[in-house]
């Protein structure tokens, strides 16, 4: 045993650390397995699996993997397997099985040393010197010579599987054997075993050979090995060294590859050839006929010249080779896979010869398939896959997919395995095909029909008498079809493969399948959920009916061993096992997960209805939720841990996908509401004091999901959750040593960290619902739609529901999830810093479990991380840790739980300010270390919840104050995100990059206008005063250090992501498509937030600084401009347009820029933008119409905010006024309101050489336009505003004018208003806009006398036909006003007592 032992944990660590003790070592292990200290012949277990599994046809069929193995196993000679117990090794309980080992258990001792010294030699050989190799094939040599009889067979067998365990090392370390001495030893001792009686031995020696081939890797080497062979079959005459020399020949090409060994290639296939024919012995053609398979598998391509002379035998022998032979039969069914596989796509050709040769490879199927034994039956199956994937149309799947189906309830497993290995195939181009024809057998038995009609596909294992009966019957197949019996198969198969190939083909159908027949997979899967045993329904009801339970257990014993069920024939035999139970639950998350991606109307309920009425056969998911919930429900209540598991991912699933749903019938409500009591029911036994933790951390994560989808709003609906929350925190605060040890550590670090990630969830939609409610108008009064007044006033204080639960918990939370985010801090550093790391563990880890526990930090930081960085902000840095924590009694807690208290003493040592900036950098750190560089499997939602918090903290003033001061922190964090951006495409997270941007950037413009506010008061008796703001004197930014700068370069690469023209670089290159589509919404939207933080930019720099970086963002906001505004029908202004103006605005209206020093500069940029913004919104021919009104309004934006002395320029201002003349001669009604509008802004300007030469001329044309509406009355509302603005123009201009010069202005003013008024004839006929433009000048009229009487009352003395309309028009409007009050009822005086009775009814 302790050899044994020994021996595992040398072959588990690196040779390098022992290699001092090699001599020692190898001696001990060549004893070991040469028997030299053991009288008995034990022999080891490994050689068949280091042979080729291939070449277990060779060693007969009782080798073959079968159900029964284990007997087989058992009845080998010489051998071991089989006859494992737990008794020899007892450690076997709890060490891990490796993957594909039989279950029975370790070997006896004797067996498993030798096992275990053979794997160490294989270790160990390639790290030998050649010396020590060569003195080991020399003493093996000589122990085989002195042992005689079965002694020497069991030394033989021993020491080739070392010598193979020890070539197969060699290969895998890439080393040689040897030189030529070593080689030589070698190959004597190989050489010897090739004409072996003993079969495994000949075997063994044959698989040695190739490996050594490939170890040497010489062309003479091989050469001379194949050569030696050659020669041997060309005289030899017996049995054994044709065999073993032959399958020498296939070993070699086998690991040389067809290159390595093309040139004997010729050689090797005609003497096989030959060999093949020889009728006289069965075993020669076996070997011989399984090494052509082996060559025309490793030559491919090369192997094509030989296809047809192969494929004439293989077809004469099976004609001709008595069907007894059945090894032989198998091997040429080898072969003909080989061939097809070698000639591969061209069999979809249609030459005569590739017909000859397709039509031979179908007549070599259909002669195997009629074979009796199962094991060729399974070649042929294996064929004809080979030949469906290279030519599906030639092979007939009517006929196929029956008898595939047939063989599904075969006794042998290769035949079960080969059988659904090739519908797995199928199913993955033609499911529904195989379905329809798997489904046509069922029909053409229905007819045949015996009683063992109903066999359920859950029934348990069928027997081999059964399967006779299937044979012949082939009914096999329900109404369930294929996919009921691979369902029922996975109940009684327990092959790995097999099971994985069941899951893989129901895995294609029901892709394929699942959303066009969702009542029948549904129906499926809840048969296989629902079908629970009635023992586990029975046992919580029976309080003490003990017997009762026991009785039930016997019937249930014997109702499972009936073959076919007499009494109830519906009724399944045999619950389906827990494994296919959680595999239908996985289904059913895919089936969500499919109908998702199909159509939206399957999660629309109003939709749903509307389509079923519309063509019945429409099946949709949402009309089918109550199933879901009560399979999700069935499964996460069962007793089956990984069972409960997968309900409860199910679950969560239909909670996430079926949340928004809204209850047509229920307007306000969602469909999920009436299931409230399904998922509290579900959720309850998750929390009981025996579940494990990886149950409670689901459950929590569905919890969180529950109450944070905002499907309850009752508060007390939610405390029924919320409870089981509170109850796992009070589990969790009990710190490390009071849970009960019954899993190890790190499933109670899972744990605690589910429950601390649930409540954190929760604490992020409590406050973004509370921030919603403040952020909406408060409303006065209830609508008194409702019935009940209670129910008006719950549901009137939705924004407090959700955090009132979880603001009682804040304290003992917060405490919590920092102490979580410390321990993620630790674990997430390099391995170099590991002594940082506390030696007793952390907050919810030991050291022991340090690997176990990283991975469930890395799974729940990032919501902690929100959560966090959320509380911060709502206390504003202003709780210490142990403040509300000590109320909580910290005494039961354990020490470990508090971040960095052992004592009370030392947390109170800690000042606030310093407590505050360990948070910052706390959270600071986790966020710039996760963000460098996310793993590209990493959850989205980590990525968005870690910005979020960052956007979070950055709301609150300390933190705020905090990254301003250092600013390296600032850039540091902005070089992150920009690394973000590189290899994170999705617009959510651009957007919320350029929140966290725009957060740094205001962060550092309020401390520099503090910093600027303190100087102009300290420095307003000095003389000099120092320059603020980046850039200092020189204008120089150093990228590194400078946060303009990483602003820019991230912003820069935003924008060029979006609108990649604006890059010449990206423009010029070959690569690069000119296209300039419209900019998607979301695109649109990260433009616009990009323009806003750029024309911020310059507010961070010293007035040289501005001078550095303007150009820049002058000319990408000119840019922007020109290429979003375009003009639309609806006349919207894009989010980018709006952005652009505004920082036109902020950056010409900018006051430290203009310091005398850079007067010139400043002036030369403000005229170049304005000229840009004038060119470009000239109309070109290729390019769409630019948006006049955004044009009009950026050149506005320069006459407002500059001074005359800069756009007072004759080029500049005739440019401008062109632009207005255009929009005033614009056909569009709606540019010319704009154009008024913006006129009528600039004719105001305080600043009257500015606004003079524009009014002068721009003026006249404004009275032009203004007459010729009276030919042209307005037709449209947009017309007659454009009218009303221009009107509103000229009153400006009048009230502008001097006193002397009104008569004037009023008389172009007046007669053009009492030109828009209709006559009393004209009025009654005029159209509603004809009328509205009569009343608009008659109230201006109206308005206009009083207020200049003088001027007035010149005007209309000086034209009598003006004062004789305006009259008429007057008394008119009287008129019809009285009418109107005639028209109208007296008020009521008791009109107050109806209203009070209405309301108060008692």
């Amino acid at each position: 045993m302790v050899r044994l032992r020994l021996y595992d944990i040398l072959a588990l660590l690196p040779p390098k650390t022992y290699e001092g003790s090699f001599n020692a070592l190898l001696r001990e292990l060549v004893a070991e397995f040469t028997l030299t200290d053991n009288s008995a012949n034990t022999t080891t277990s490994l050689l068949r699996s280091l042979c080729h599994y291939d070449d277990s046809v060779l060693l007969g069929s009782w080798l073959q993997e079968t159900d029964h193995k284990s007997i087989e196993d058992q009845l080998q000679p010489n051998s071991a397997s089989g006859s494992g117990a737990l008794e020899h090794d007892p450690s076997s309980i709890y060490l891990r099985i490796p993957v594909g080992e039989a279950v029975p258990g370790p070997l006896p001792l004797g067996v498993s040393v030798i096992d275990a010294s053979v794997a160490l030699f294989g270790v160990v050989f390639p790290h030998v010197s050649y010396k020590h190799r060569l003195q080991m094939l020399d003493h093996f040599a000589e122990c085989v010579k002195q042992a005689k009889g079965v002694r020497q067979q069991a030394v033989q067998l021993n020491i080739f599987t070392a010598v193979l365990s020890a070539l197969k090392g060699l290969a895998e370390n890439k080393s040689t054997l040897g030189p030529e001495e070593v080689r030589k030893s070698a190959l004597t001792l190989v050489m010897g075993a090739l004409d072996n009686p003993n079969p495994i031995l000949r075997c063994a020696a044959g698989e040695a050979l190739g490996r050594m081939a490939q170890v040497v890797g010489e062309a003479t080497f091989i050469a001379r090995m194949a050569q030696y062979s050659f020669d041997k079959l060309k005289s030899a005459r017996d049995v054994v060294s044709r065999t073993g020399h032959s399958l020498a020949l296939g070993c070699l090409h086998r690991y040389v590859g067809g290159i390595g060994s093309g040139q004997h290639l010729k050689t090797s296939v005609s003497i096989l050839l030959a060999l093949a024919q020889d009728g006289t012995s069965p075993e020669v053609q076996t070997w011989s006929l399984h090494s052509l398979a082996l060559i025309v598998d490793s030559s491919g391509p090369m192997y094509r010249g030989y296809v047809e002379p192969t494929l004439s035998l293989v077809l004469t022998l099976l004609l001709t080779v008595p069907p007894s032979h059945t090894e032989v039969h198998q091997c040429l069914g080898r072969c003909l896979g080989a061939i097809i596989t070698t000639v591969g796509p061209e069999l979809q050709g249609n030459g005569a010869t590739i017909s000859t040769i397709r039509s031979s490879c179908l007549v070599g199927c259909a002669i195997t398939q009629d074979h009796s034994d199962s094991l060729v039956q399974a070649a042929a199956i294996s064929c004809l896959q080979q030949l469906h994937m290279f030519a599906p149309r030639h092979v007939n799947l009517s006929s196929l997919v029956p008898s595939l189906c047939v063989h599904l309830c075969s006794s042998h497993l290769l035949l079960r395995r080969a059988a659904v290995a090739c519908l797995r195939q199928l199913a993955q181009r033609e499911a529904a095909e195989v379905c329809e024809y798997a489904m046509s057998l069922a029909k053409n038995a229905g007819d045949k029909e015996s009683s063992g009609a109903n066999v359920s596909p859950f029934a348990p294992g069928v027997s081999s008498r059964s399967d006779i009966h299937c044979r012949h019957q082939g009914v096999n197949i329900t109404e369930t079809g294929l996919e009921g019996l691979l369902f029922g198969m996975l109940d009684r198969e327990t092959d790995r493969k097999l099971c994985s190939d069941i899951h893989d083909t129901l895995g294609h159908m029901l892709s394929s399948l699942a959303v066009e027949k969702l009542s029948h997979w549904l129906m499926l899967c809840k048969d296989v959920l629902a079908a629970s045993s009635d023992m586990s329904t029975a046992t919580p009801l029976s309080g003490g009916k003990d017997e009762e339970s026991e009785k039930k257990d016997e019937m249930d014993d014997d109702t499972m061993f009936t073959t076919l069920g007499e009494e109830d024939k519906s009724k399944p035999f045999v619950a389906p096992r827990w494994a296919t139970r959680v595999f239908a639950a996985d289904c059913l998350c895919r089936i969500i997960n499919l109908c998702e991606n199909a159509d939206q109307a399957h999660f629309d309920l109003a939709m749903a209805r509307s389509a079923k009425l519309r063509n019945p056969t429409n099946d949709l998911l949402v009309l089918h939720l109550s199933d879901l919930i009560r399979m999700a429900f069935m499964a996460a209540t069962d007793h089956s841990n990984q069972l409960r598991m997968a309900g409860l991912q199910a679950l969560e699933d239909i909670i996430k996908k079926f949340a928004s749903v809204p209850e047509p019938e229920f307007p306000g409500h969602v469909i999920l509401e009436q299931y409230q009591a399904n998922v509290g029911a579900a959720l309850r036994p998750a929390f009981s004091q025996d579940t494990p933790s990886d149950i409670i951390a689901k459950a929590c994560q569905v919890c969180s999901t529950w109450i944070g989808s905002g499907v309850v709003s009752d508060l007390n609906d939610l405390r029924r959750v919320h409870n089981l929350l509170v109850s796992s925190l009070d589990k969790v605060q009990a710190g490390k040593g009071s849970s009960s040890q019954l899993y190890r550590e790190s499933a109670t670090t899972m744990e605690k960290l589910a429950v601390l990630k649930a409540w954190a969830e929760v604490y992020v939609v409590a406050m973004n619902i509370k921030k919603e409610a403040e952020s909406k108008p408060k409303r006065a009064i209830k609508n008194t739609d409702d019935d009940d007044d209670d129910y008006g006033t719950i549901d009137e204080l939705p924004p407090d529901s959700l955090i009132t639960l979880v603001q009682p918990e804040l304290p003992t939370l917060s405490r919590l999830w920092l102490a979580a985010l410390k321990d993620y801090a630790l674990l997430t550093l390099p391995a170099e810093f590991s002594s940082q790391l506390p030696p007793d563990g952390g907050a919810f880890y030991t050291p022991e479990t340090i690997d176990t526990a990283r991975l469930h930090y890395r799974n729940s930081w990032a919501p902690i991380l929100h959560a966090v960085a959320l509380w911060l902000n709502s206390t504003g840095f202003t709780c210490t840790e142990s403040t509300e924590a000590a109320v909580s009694g910290l005494q039961k807690r354990s020490a470990s739980i508090s971040l960095n208290q052992a004592s009370g003493a030392m947390a109170s040592a800690k000042s606030l300010p310093e407590i505050n900036k360990d948070r910052m950098h706390l959270i600071l750190g986790v966020s710039i270390q996760f963000l460098c560089s996310p793993r590209p499997e990493e959850p989205m939602e980590h990525v968005t919840a870690c910005l979020q918090a960052l956007h979070t903290l950055l709301d609150s003033p300390y933190a705020r104050v905090h990254i301003a001061e250092d600013q390296l922190i600032g850039v540091e964090l902005l070089s992150v995100l920009h690394r973000l951006l590189l290899t994170w495409n999705p617009p959510s997270i651009q957007l919320l990059v350029t929140g966290v941007v725009q957060q740094i950037v205001r962060a550092a413009q309020d401390y520099l206008q503090e910093k600027r506010n303190t100087l102009n008061e300290d420095d307003m008796e000095k003389e000099s005063c120092p320059v603020l703001g980046e850039g200092g004197d020189s204008g120089g930014l150093i990228p590194g250090k400078s946060l303009v700068f990483a602003t820019m370069e991230l912003l820069m690469f935003i924008l060029v992501r979006h609108m990649p023209h604006l890059s010449s670089k990206m423009s010029d290159s070959p690569s690069h498509i000119a296209t300039k589509t419209r900019l998607s919404e979301e695109s649109a939207r990260l433009v616009a937030a990009t323009v806003t933080i750029l024309s911020d930019l310059p507010s961070l720099c010293s007035p040289a600084g501005c001078m550095t970086i303007l150009p820049t963002i002058l000319f990408l906001i000119a840019r922007i401009l020109k290429d979003t505004a375009i003009k639309s029908a609806d006349n919207q202004v894009p989010p980018p347009v709006s952005a652009a103006l505004q920082g036109i605005k902020s950056i010409v209206t900018l006051s430290m820029a203009k310091t005398e020093e850079t007067q010139k500069q400043w002036t030369a940029l403000i005229r170049s933008t304005l000229a840009c913004i004038l060119e470009y919104s000239q109309p070109e021919d290729s390019m769409p119409t630019p948006d006049e009104v955004s044009m009009l309004t950026a050149i506005a934006l320069f006459l407002w905010s500059a001074s005359s002395e800069i756009i007072g320029v004759q080029s500049l201002q005739n440019g401008c006024m062109n632009r207005f003349k255009n929009a005033l001669n614009s056909c569009d009604p709606w540019v010319q309101a704009k154009c008024y509008q913006l006129l009528l802004s600039v004719f105001q300007h305080s600043n009257r050489a500015l606004s003079t030469p524009y009014i002068h001329s721009l003026a006249p044309i404004v009275v032009e336009k203004l007459k010729a509406v009276e030919r042209n009355r307005p037709a449209s509302n947009t017309e007659l505003l454009a009218v009303q603005e221009g009107i509103k123009v000229l009153e400006t201009l009048v009230a502008l004018g001097e006193e002397q010069n009104r008569v004037q202005l009023l008389a172009l003013l007046v007669p053009t208003l009492i030109s828009y008024l209709l006559d009393e004839n004209s009025f009654a006929s005029a159209s509603s806009v004809s009328k509205d433009l009569h009343e608009f000048a008659l109230q201006n009229l109206m308005h206009i006398g009083p207020l200049y009487p003088h001027a007035f009352k010149t005007v209309m003395g000086a034209a009598p036909e003006l004062k004789v309309r305006l009259e008429t028009a007057v008394r008119a409007s009287q008129a019809s006003k009285a009418k109107a009050a005639a028209r109208q009822p007296a008020p009521t005086i008791h009109s107050a007592p109806t209203i009070k009775l209405k309301t108060s009814f008692f």
